[in-house]
């Protein structure tokens, strides 16, 4: 028998996956106006624009128990799906949660993470609508679907950057990433015994940004507000490097940041010389930070930057520049996409 090709997916990575099962799909329906490649997919359905997002998280992969409790895991699942709608410049309106869960969770476990999703629907203005539950042999599985809306002349794309155009990222980042590293540390710490108590003190912001993340629909209310639509839009789950590539993929353009303008809080910056991390990679890369990357035209930079939590780290260039960080000594050093790839090889490929 004629053996049969076998890829193993490490070699495409997450997003290679995706483009290459999605190539060549196309629209049956006319509500359909745009699919796979943005934080939502786009329906028009009679003339109003309906946005819609999906997100699946797997216990040790995406979560682990053992430091994140299930109210802090309800809530950051339903809030990185409100992120996506956001992102859009959208407003997120409606949920459904789909739970797998395997025979060691009871009752009162499911009431807990539920506490969470509730809590986050109840602070952000979203109905939890319906879902589906299962069991499940390998842990807890979430898979949370958020549909929101956006007028037509509203909605930020990933794909609209122009040549010249500011990029801007809200609040800080690389702080959530480094909430991971204290929390694995302190793990490891009491994998030890002997009655060691982890230490936490002086590291909350780092382990809020982590265990309890916000959308920033601050934000976009506050862009709404000064008058300003982005260009393009994406909020940063996978770090900043990879989401700048997409962004700069989509629109056909380069970029040049700063790194003397990357905004990073005391906390991260601590944190990261304790485990002997270069600061700037933890922001380029960390991911989970769920802040907002965006580009403005130029002529908005004074309006802009009156935003509060609002920094400009660069501009958008012609194509042929391709994606680079200006350091503080003035060398450049090309963008890559080094962001948390699930699917990505034991070799970290």
């Amino acid at each position: 028998m004629e053996e049969l090709k076998r890829t193993e997916i490490s070699t495409l990575g997450e997003f290679g996956l995706i483009d290459h099962i999605t190539k060549g799909i196309e629209f049956v329906n006319k509500e359909s106006v745009k699919g796979v490649g943005d934080d939502a997919a786009i329906l028009d359905l009679n003339g109003s624009e309906t946005l819609v997002t999906t997100d699946l998280l797997l216990e040790g992969i995406h979560f682990d128990l053992t430091y994140v409790p299930l109210k802090h895991l309800g809530y950051k699942s339903a809030v990185v799906n409100f992120s996506d709608i956001y992102a859009m410049n959208g407003t997120p309106k409606a949920i459904t949660v789909s739970l797998g869960i395997s025979k060691r969770f009871s009752v009162e476990d499911i009431e807990a993470l539920y506490s969470g999703i509730r809590l986050a629907c109840s602070i952000y203005g979203v109905d939890l609508v319906g879902g589906d539950t299962s069991a499940s042999m390998t842990g807890l599985t979430i898979s949370i679907t958020c549909i929101g809306c956006a007028g037509k002349e509203e909605i930020v794309t990933r794909d609209g950057a122009k040549e010249n155009d500011l990029v801007c990222v809200s609040g800080d980042l690389g702080a959530a990433y480094m909430g991971l590293q204290l929390l694995e540390r302190e793990k490891s710490v009491l994998a030890g015994g002997d009655g060691v108590a982890p230490k936490f003190e002086g590291k909350e912001y780092i382990l809020e940004r982590q265990l309890k993340p916000e959308a920033r629909k601050d934000i976009v209310a506050a862009l709404k507000a000064a008058g300003i639509r982005p260009t393009s839009m994406m909020d940063i789950s996978d770090g900043l490097s990879s989401e700048l590539m997409h962004i700069c993929k989509q629109s056909d353009k380069g970029c040049r940041i700063y790194e003397e303008r990357i905004p990073i809080d005391y906390q991260t910056a601590v944190m990261a010389e304790e485990i002997n991390m270069n600061v700037i990679t933890a922001a380029m890369n960390g991911g989970e930070d769920y802040e907002l990357l965006f580009t403005v035209p130029l002529e908005k930079h004074e309006e802009v930057s009156k935003i509060e939590g609002v920094h400009v780290i660069g501009h958008i260039t012609a194509p042929e520049l391709g994606c680079a960080m200006i350091t503080r000594d003035g060398n450049e050093l090309a963008l890559k996409a080094q962001g948390w790839n699930p699917l990505a090889g034991d070799d970290g490929e």
